[in-house]
């Protein structure tokens, strides 16, 4: 046998040595939840908003065995995971699979590769991810460090849009009628709405810190479409990762964080003992804002002495562009040896350039349903996804129909989105 190849295999069997097999249980169904002084039933895993945190190491693979207890179908999305070789268990509902029908059970193989950090695992079908959802926290491998200083604790952050009610039938219901879905109801850090909504129960979140130690916060936005500024009053963020990668690290006194977005934070607990308020807002310049609700929780030093001042919460102005864009330009990709290696081809080695608008456009609505004679319908150059239409049967195997119009295909082919036989 060539000693090249002995090699090979010797350091592939301790790479294989070195990563670990992990395996969780989810098991999905309704649970009752009060907020706003109203109780709502939400599909959720295993009876908590947000669902249970996966944590593991880089490079470990995770086993999910998925029990489907509610009322309807449903797949599970690892978001952020590259999945090198291992499609099939992605998770978005139709194109890699079919849904998880109520009464059975799926298991999904995840395959960690080079991510290192917080990414955040949801349904993916419809608006369902808007109660199953939850962290997913990759931590270095046992012989690599952080590259920054190693903090004394995590804390994991995950920002929620709430609504009252269950969040597949508002969807349904505004698919139907032909109108956006409504704004939310509120806005939770954690599934804790905060002090700032008028109901004498509901409860904050609380984060208690050590003075002068360094904590790093794993910021979620799993809300359905608000951007959210993020802050904690008194203390400088310290931006060291986004997505799943790590970033030239910058300071700042907020974040501003889309939905689906992950960010890793540093702060130092340098203030005096006491407590502060940690608060979101969302950001909006659109002609069609959410609701500009301020939620609150609270970072408490231990031995802490004083109350909260709601007046010292320094969040932008929701319609606040500036502050949007000043953050985000200074967002940039840092070349430490625990990111995967990027090759950017020069722009002299472009030679196709493909422009794709995306937009919010009008169809005719001619149901009972319809509130208006149009109907809101999202398009890719202009050409709207009419369909597809998809119907199942909960008695059968199911059947998936999916109705493009010509132009659609073509435009799909075009792009190669997707791949379709004839």
């Amino acid at each position: 046998m060539a000693s090249w190849f002995v090699g090979v295999l010797f350091l592939s069997t301790l790479l294989l040595c070195s990563a670990d097999v992990h395996h969780y249980e989810f098991f999905v169904r309704e649970s009752n939840f009060t907020k706003l002084c109203n109780t709502t039933t939400l599909l959720v895993v295993n009876d908590s908003y947000p669902g249970p945190e996966i944590r593991v190491h880089k490079g470990d693979t995770v086993f999910v065995n998925v029990h489907n207890q509610g009322n309807y179908g449903f797949t599970i999305h690892w978001h952020g995971v590259k999945q090198p070789r291992n499609p099939w268990f992605d998770g978005p509902e139709f194109i890699t699979q079919c849904p998880i029908q109520p009464g059975t059970n799926f298991t999904y193989e995840i395959i960690l590769s080079d991510e290192i950090g917080t990414l955040w695992w949801h349904a993916h079908s419809d608006w369902t991810r808007g109660s199953v959802h939850g962290a997913f926290i990759i931590l270095p491998a046992e012989n690599e460090t952080y590259p920054f200083p190693t903090p004394y604790a995590d804390q994991t952050i995950i920002l929620e849009s709430w609504y009252n009610g269950d969040y597949k039938q508002i969807i349904d219901d505004a698919l139907a009628a032909g109108v956006a879905p409504r704004t939310a109801d509120a806005y939770a850090i954690n599934g804790h709405l905060g002090d700032t909504y008028g109901c004498p129960n509901d409860t904050i979140f609380l984060m208690e810190v050590h003075s002068e130690n360094i904590y790093l916060l794993r910021i979620i936005n799993a809300a359905m479409n608000e951007e959210q500024f993020f802050t904690i009053t008194n203390h400088t963020l310290i931006v060291v990762a986004q997505d799943a990668s790590y970033v030239r690290m910058f300071t700042t006194g907020y974040i501003m964080i889309s939905p689906g977005q992950t960010m890793d934070v540093l702060v130092i607990a340098d203030q005096n003992v006491g407590q502060y308020y940690m608060a979101i807002r969302p950001f909006s310049d659109s002609a069609a804002p959410p609701n500009d609700f301020i939620t609150t929780g609270v970072f408490q030093y231990t031995n802490n002495e004083g109350g909260l001042n709601a007046s010292l919460i320094p969040l932008p102005a929701m319609n606040d562009t500036d502050a949007m864009l000043n953050f985000i330009s200074q967002i940039r990709y840092t070349n430490v040896s625990q990111n995967p290696t990027i090759s950017v081809p020069a722009d002299t080695d472009i030679n196709r350039r493909v422009y794709i608008t995306i937009a919010t456009n009008t169809l005719p609505c001619n149901t009972s349903e319809c509130v208006s004679d149009t109907r809101f319908a999202a398009s890719l150059n202009n050409v709207s996804f009419v369909s597809p239409r998809m119907t199942f049967s909960k008695h059968t195997t199911g059947t998936i129909s999916l109705v493009f119009s010509p132009k659609i295909f073509r435009l799909i082919h075009q792009y190669s989105m997707i791949s379709l036989g004839t």
